[in-house]
């Protein structure tokens, strides 16, 4: 098991791979792209008579050269798109900080401010060797290990346009998964707070699930054909049918305060931050459970039905099998049979989906989110998609390769324990 094991978590890294290559490229070729859409909102604000460039001959606004270049530069544009992928996962340098300046023709050498360290202001020599190759120099006359330069352009007149620059590796692999286009803040402070909501709901309806599913499919399977049978066979199909984000609105009409009932809230995780300070500790379980009964019947109402049958027809099977009717032919008792024998059996179809259903339901929902207006992971994502912001789309991406890698991982350790038949080497 433990070598199974181990395999398998190599295994990972060439599909974590694969799958990031894949939506990196896509991401990054897809037309509309962040600086596609600041062009155009500038050529909508220049036919309205805002916003700021210079105009094209159609009376939009442009972006001047050098600011066009900073926004390359910003985004990551202005390299090819294997060395982002490679900053993006931390095994290639990113350049920040830039600091542009120009070397005038025939000069060798030029002093550049780039800040400030230690409370004194930072200066730098920059020198030509090799024709276009820039070296920078500490005050003290020793290489620079924070500084580096290049030439961008040679002007026709024969000046140098050049960059002074620092590097660091803050790609994934150092924990860094970027700053938010949208946000302006590091990833990771955007999805933290909205992943806990998100796995808050998903573990939750995980858990009342199989609490409630597998009971209630073995005692259909038991009561096959009765009335019970037929009546919660007919609900569950029902339930099966209704999308769960439409289920969540049926349920704001009449819970909610609106024409019906005013029982639960219009939406949110929580109540606001002012009245939440103001609770208890009871008072705020309450308050927390108050909020998420809607949300989360609509959120588990499809895997709640597909469950069910699926726990029924399982059970159903196996009491068909020889080796049950043995067990009978042998005298044991009926519990004995169908709760030592028939029921392990039974319950590997279950095991086998716990993967597949942890990493859907953990990367949330977007409809039933945005329904019960809730911040959490799944809106984050498509929002972002959205908005062209790739380094919050990305971070997701990450998120639920992992969660479905290791939920695959689980399945088989559950699967290998409830069916002793299958013995991982």
């Amino acid at each position: 098991m433990v070598q199974y094991i181990f395999r398998r978590l190599l295994l990972m890294i060439p599909t974590f791979l694969g799958s990031t290559v894949l939506v990196f490229t896509i991401l990054q070729l897809a037309p509309g792209g962040p600086i596609e859409q600041i062009m155009l909102n500038l050529q909508m604000g220049g036919a309205l008579g805002t916003g700021g460039g210079g105009l094209d001959s159609d009376g939009g606004m442009t972006l001047p050269p050098k600011a066009l270049k900073e926004l390359e530069r910003f985004y990551g544009f202005d390299k090819p798109i294997y060395q982002r992928y490679l900053s993006w996962l931390g095994v290639w340098p990113r350049e920040i900080k830039h600091r542009d300046f120009t070397i005038p023709k025939n000069n060798k050498h030029i002093e550049k401010r780039v800040g400030k360290k230690d409370g004194q202001i930072w200066k730098v020599d920059i020198k030509v060797v090799g024709g276009e190759k820039l070296k920078v120099f500490e005050k003290n006359g020793d290489i620079s290990s924070d500084w580096k330069a290049k030439v961008e352009d040679i002007t026709t007149q024969g000046d140098l346009d050049a960059v002074v620059f620092q590097t660091e590796f803050s790609g994934i692999l150092t924990g860094n998964l970027g700053k938010s286009y949208t946000f302006l803040e590091p990833v990771t402070d955007v999805m933290k707070p909205r992943f806990k909501i998100s796995l808050f709901f998903g573990l939750t309806g995980i858990l009342l699930s199989y609490l409630v599913c597998i009971p209630l499919g073995i005692k259909k399977a038991l009561s096959h054909g009765s009335v019970f049978d037929f009546v919660s066979s007919a609900l569950i199909f029902i339930a099966y049918s209704i999308p769960g984000w439409a289920l969540g609105g049926v349920l704001l009409v009449i819970f909610g305060g609106g024409s019906f009932f005013d029982v639960f809230p219009l939406g949110g995780f929580r109540s606001p931050t002012e009245i939440w300070d103001t609770l208890s500790p009871i008072q705020k379980v309450f308050d927390q459970i108050h909020h998420m009964i809607l949300p989360i019947i609509a959120w588990t109402i499809t895997s709640f039905a597909t469950m069910t049958v699926l726990m029924k027809n399982s059970l159903l099977e196996n009491l068909s099998q020889d080796y049950v009717r043995t067990a009978f032919a042998k005298g044991l008792k009926e519990k004995r049979v169908i709760w030592l024998h028939a029921m392990r059996n039974s319950l590997i179809p279950i095991a086998s989906g716990i993967g597949h259903i942890l990493g859907v339901v953990i990367a949330g929902s977007y409809f039933i989110e945005r329904m019960f207006n809730i911040d959490g992971f799944g809106r984050m994502a498509f929002e972002a998609i959205l908005s062209r912001d790739y380094p919050i789309t990305l971070g997701f991406l990450v998120i639920v390769v992992a969660i479905r890698l290791l939920g695959n991982l689980i399945s088989d350790i559950t699967l290998a324990a409830v069916d002793p038949r299958i013995r991982f080497k």
